[in-house]
């Protein structure tokens, strides 16, 4: 067998390692995060495994890329520009691991995209987070985070509206309409389907902590362990919500991880926490005593704050993305912060110095963590580097604060933001940006182009 030398790390030897470990193990799904963070890739069979740790897999380049229908977008200079050629897919060591509940056995690694040459393919989300991970490691940075995964799990029909409804327990069939929210008897009847996940994750070498019943019939949270590896956090949430669907589909019921899925109650955030430890692992966000904010911590949230309408089109990439924001909706809607209050935008919680943290609440769980997260730290970064002062923070009800002048106000001046910006471009990397710039205005024609339920109910019988 020819090897290459992996640019990702990965060894033939984790590959042998794991065969040998599992021999019950009979194909494994390679899976690499497009633009939408949709998972992308085949399935492939044992006897194929050695083969891609050796030498990786071609993929088409167009493959992170496409639209959200997982088609092709010309503009993203992708497909005609280079002519669709096939680059290589290496493993990300460590995240080979079998899968819960598959038949016949079947694992998943997750990939990442690079060139013959074996650089980094710079549309690739995981290597513009990358870029921002090595840009403070330079500064003598080593931020340290964990995302939250909202979601809501409905039944496979919908109500005789046309409307989505609440799955009933899995447990037992009982239904509820009702909002439940912390309701911990709520939780048992679903039960069967949360120890799925916790197996699966366990399994994947995920540390899946709290579920709680969320703010919605049928809505729930699962809260993750911190790491102090960014990366490893944002491959934490791409495949706990990859778990949870899987685990739905086995119980009969569905996992909704749109961001905003029934009108008349509160959609599902991705909130991001980040903490930032110098290289001896002090946090550098820690007060010396309670509400004495130090510089540090107060010209993060002033670039998260600045460059926060630049950036909603990653925090809220697509039409339905907006919905969550309407008002009364839970969702922040103004560039503001505040101390244990989750009405703003950028919280601090409550809990000792040593553990201090932002937690980041705009974006939605439909957004790319790996955008996401790369977002936000450019966003700390250059905070820190210009010294950017946050204003004071938000007491009270931070909802009723009017949003700035530059923060978007639906999906398409979020597009034309997000296009014209110097920062997100930094951010992201010019090819990364005109990647997922592009897939989205391809996505928002074609959404304004389609006649939709509301016209025909407004409409129809009245013009």
């Amino acid at each position: 067998m020819n090897t290459t030398t992996s640019p990702s790390g990965s060894t033939v030897v984790e590959a042998e390692a794991f065969l040998a470990a599992h021999p019950e193990i009979e194909a494994v799904d390679i899976v690499l995060h497009d633009s939408n963070g949709i998972g992308r890739g085949k399935i492939i069979r044992r006897s194929e495994l050695l083969a891609v740790y050796a030498s990786g897999r071609f993929m088409p380049i167009s493959i992170v890329g496409l639209d959200i229908c997982g088609e092709d977008v010309h503009e993203t200079g992708l497909i005609w520009e280079h002519g669709d050629g096939d680059l290589r897919a290496w493993p990300i060591p460590g995240t080979l691991a079998p899968m819960q509940g598959t038949n016949p056995p079947r694992a998943e690694v997750l990939l990442s995209l690079y060139t013959l040459e074996g650089e980094p393919m710079s549309s690739d989300p995981r290597h513009a987070l990358q870029r921002q991970v090595d840009a403070l490691a330079d500064d003598g940075l080593f931020p340290a985070a964990a995302f939250e995964l909202e979601f809501f799990l409905v039944a496979n029909d919908r109500d005789s509206d046309g409307r989505l409804r609440p799955a009933a327990a899995v447990l037992d069939e009982r239904t509820s309409n009702k909002t439940e929210v912390y309701s911990v008897d709520h939780l048992h009847g679903m039960e069967p389907l949360f120890a799925d996940v916790y197996a699966h994750a366990a399994l994947a070498r995920i540390n899946a902590e709290t579920v709680i019943s969320e703010f919605a019939p049928g809505q729930y949270e699962f809260t993750l362990h911190y790491r102090s590896n960014v990366m490893q956090a944002a491959d934490d949430l791409v495949r706990l919500k990859r778990i949870v669907r899987h685990a739905a589909r086995r119980f009969g019921v569905t996992a909704c991880f749109m961001a905003k899925p029934i009108e008349r109650y509160a959609g599902s955030g991705m909130h991001f926490h980040v903490s930032l430890p110098d290289r001896q692992g002090k946090n550098l966000f820690a007060e010396r005593k309670a509400g004495d904010w130090n510089d540090t911590l107060l010209h993060a949230l002033g670039g998260m704050c600045a460059t926060m309408g630049e950036s909603m089109l990653v925090f809220a990439p697509h039409a339905n993305s907006w919905r969550r924001f309407s008002s009364g909706s839970y969702a922040p809607v103004a560039g503001n912060w505040g101390v244990n209050n989750r009405s703003v935008a950028l919280r601090i919680p409550a809990g000792a110095a040593s553990a201090r943290r932002i937690e980041h609440r705009p974006s939605g769980v439909d957004a790319n963590p790996y955008l996401v997260a790369a977002t936000i730290l450019a966003a700390l970064r250059h905070g820190l580097r210009n010294k950017i002062d946050p204003g004071p923070a938000t007491t009270g009800n931070g909802y009723d604060e009017v949003a700035a002048a530059d923060m978007p106000s639906d999906w398409h001046s979020a597009i034309v933001a997000a296009e014209k910006s110097g920062f997100l471009k930094s951010a992201l990397g010019n090819d990364m940006h005109r990647t997922f710039v592009a897939v989205k205005a391809a996505e928002y024609a074609r959404v304004a182009r389609t006649i939709s339920e509301v016209d025909y109910d407004l409409y129809l019988h009245t013009v």
